[in-house]
């Protein structure tokens, strides 16, 4: 880039704690909050935000399109289930980090019953999530209910 490509009339953005997008499409018991995306902001390649999943819960199974998910853990006990018939899983804890290609059906669940499974999760281009046929919890080795 040369020093005529800069742009000097751009200005960062900030969102400030209580202003996040709450409209974000979520699955289930997986809520989702945009601190930088389209919604509201001139972001037009990323996603970033905070996922939660109250004790016991988890997503719908889902994918996210065209989109490549990373994902850190702050607080909790995470595990993502995929695979034939979700069979397969990896377990997360705090200072974890995930990477989900896009179009892989998954699960997200709070392994915990007590404690609220918090990350932080960016995606491109977008936060495109498609929620799938809901499963049977008993399918979902290891899950119990809060």
């Amino acid at each position: 880039m040369t020093e005529n490509e800069l742009r000097w009339d751009r200005v960062p953005q900030v969102t400030r704690s209580g202003e996040e997008d709450t409209h974000t499409m979520s699955s289930g018991g997986c809520i989702r909050v945009s601190g930088v995306g389209p919604q509201h902001t001139e972001a037009t390649k990323i996603w970033f935000g905070q996922v939660s999943n109250e004790p016991g819960y988890r997503s719908l199974p889902h994918h996210h399109g065209e989109a490549e998910t990373g994902g850190y853990v702050l607080r909790g006990t995470a595990r993502i289930y995929f695979g034939e018939d979700y069979a397969e899983y990896l377990d997360m804890k705090p200072g974890d980090w995930v990477f989900v290609p896009p179009f892989m059906p998954h699960v997200e669940a709070n392994m915990s019953t007590t404690e609220e499974l918090v990350w932080l999760t960016t995606r491109t281009p977008d936060n495109i999530v498609i929620n799938l046929d809901e499963v049977d919890d008993a399918i979902l080795e290891g899950f119990r209910r809060a």
